[in-house]
């Protein structure tokens, strides 16, 4: 499996021909999703889920399908009929060859005045990679390679060093890291390589690496 890493949350897996994209959202790249055979979308905040820019995409490739919780689904879904697939936590499926699972129901909290949206993390393959969107989510199974939200209104350092030693992964990629400043970069991984218990790494976007 060959993992890109693209801007902020968003992150393209390749396995025998086929492309899946996780959150290509607004502060991604505007062609993230372009290519995909399937997207994940974990929930609706715009640095997540652009609609005008999956549209694109799913236009320019009809075989292309979506699947996400409801509160996305609701908004393309009618132009798309049979490819938009509504998930929630506990749901299992195949997306352009990857096995899949859903974990997770709730957006981390950013403050009690905020009313909290929903929000699924997706297993990929048995484990070989777990991406929490904005929460911090524990599979109930090993995972192998994880999706580190990094740097977001709603964590802080502790809270993602705590994540990463409840999970155990073998190692953590950076995401949600649009917010981190190249000044603080080194801080978090000195930080988190060290504390977290598992091998930390960060790719610029568009660099790839092999899982």
């Amino acid at each position: 499996m060959k993992f890109t890493k693209k801007s902020h949350s968003c992150v393209v897996l390749d396995k025998d021909g086929r492309r899946l994209v996780i959150d290509p959202g607004a502060f991604s790249e505007e062609d993230a999703a372009a290519g995909a055979d399937a997207v994940l979308i974990t929930h609706e905040h715009p640095d997540h889920f652009d609609e005008g820019r999956l549209r694109a995409a799913l236009e320019a490739r009809p075989g292309a399908e979506v699947w996400t919780l409801k509160s996305v689904a609701d908004q393309i879904a009618a132009a798309f009929p049979g490819r938009v697939h509504t998930v929630g936590h506990g749901d299992a499926f195949t997306a352009a060859g990857f096995d899949v699972r859903v974990h997770g129901e709730l957006h981390a909290v950013i403050h009690p005045d905020i009313p909290r949206v929903t929000n699924v993390g997706y297993l990929i393959d048995d484990g070989a990679v777990f991406h929490p969107g904005d929460a911090l989510t524990v599979p109930d199974q090993p995972v192998d390679t994880l999706m580190l939200p990094v740097m977001a209104p709603w964590n802080k350092i502790s809270e993602v060093i705590d994540y990463v030693r409840e999970v155990k992964p073998r190692r953590a990629y950076d995401i949600h890291d649009a917010l981190l400043t190249d000044l603080a970069r080194p801080v978090y991984d000195r930080q988190i390589g060290a504390l977290g218990g598992a091998e930390h790494l960060r790719l610029t976007p568009g660099d790839a690496a092999e899982l």
